[in-house]
């Protein structure tokens, strides 16, 4: 998502002097450049209502989502592709016009069929940046009519030189959660509540699986019950926190947690995956 915004301002920024390029940038980075469409976070009832909040990450109108009976998911709608569609023929204000959009995979069929007719016959100038996370489950109509750029996690000592100016510790800690990925390691280096925050979620995971006590593993989980990025994070620190409890635990751990992971994606109630996950990880003879 961060190269899709730089590709972006690349684009609606060429040629441009010093002077009007720094505005684009304020532009782009605000989502006011009327060149520039963005559907990234979406209403959700009940998990994401604050406009103001979604306006940070999305400049394309959502109030359709508010309308009784209001969007539950996160999924994008067929009424999200047409309100986009009525958006991208817009005049724009110079050569080129950008639309990103973040996580494609989340496109209803309807959706997604309804955007391929768009992506068969865009507006003069349009360029889309799609990403996902889950490219296989995109439609191969979609895929075939777009340029895949992948991106691969970095070694550890391509990682390294970012983390010349932490503490050993830090270091060690950011890149073990990075996992390879550079815009992580920068944004824990950078930020030091941040760091602090996700050092006291592992801390967390790593008593999850060190207990022995359903209720307390219960407590520990509460992260989860809301959707939302808190508990996309606290699933990774369960999963890092497990591998490195692997010489103590069982492979039906882990298969509890991928079962967990992929539910928490559906519409399943999330206490009682929790639960379920709390009496199966719980009824695990501990290794010796």
């Amino acid at each position: 998502m961060s190269i899709a915004r730089w590709f972006a301002l690349e684009l609606l920024s060429a040629d441009m002097s010093p002077e009007e390029r720094t505005k684009v940038r304020n532009q782009v980075e605000r989502l006011v450049h009327p060149d520039l469409l963005v559907l990234d976070q979406l209403w959700v009832e009940g998990e994401c209502e604050d406009w103001d909040l979604l306006a940070k990450t999305s400049n394309i109108p959502q109030q359709h989502r508010a309308k009784k009976p209001g969007a539950k998911t996160d999924s994008i709608s067929i009424e999200d592709i047409r309100v986009l569609q009525e958006r991208l023929y817009e005049t724009g204000s110079g050569k080129w016009r950008c639309c990103i959009i973040r996580s494609v995979e989340r496109m209803q069929d309807a959706a997604a069929n309804a955007f391929l007719k768009i992506l068969e016959e865009p507006p003069p100038g349009l360029v889309f940046l799609l990403t996902t996370q889950s490219l296989p489950t995109l439609l191969p109509t979609v895929i075939s009519r777009a340029r895949i750029c992948a991106f691969h996690r970095l070694a550890p000592q391509e990682i390294k030189p970012l983390l010349q100016s932490v503490s050993a510790d830090d270091a060690q800690f950011i890149a073990h959660l990075a996992q390879g990925a550079p815009g992580t390691v920068i944004q824990l280096r950078d930020n030091p509540d941040f760091l602090r925050e996700q050092r006291l979620a592992h801390s967390r995971a790593l008593s999850f699986w060190r207990s022995r006590k359903p209720k307390e593993r219960l407590g520990l989980l509460s992260p989860l019950l809301q959707r939302g990025e808190e508990s996309d994070q606290f699933l990774t620190h369960l999963s890092l926190a497990l591998r490195e409890e692997m010489l103590h635990t069982s492979p039906q751990n882990v298969r509890a947690l991928v079962e967990l992971t992929e539910g928490l994606r559906s519409n399943a109630h999330r206490q009682l995956l929790t639960q379920q996950f709390v009496l199966t990880v719980s009824s695990v003879p501990t290794s010796v």
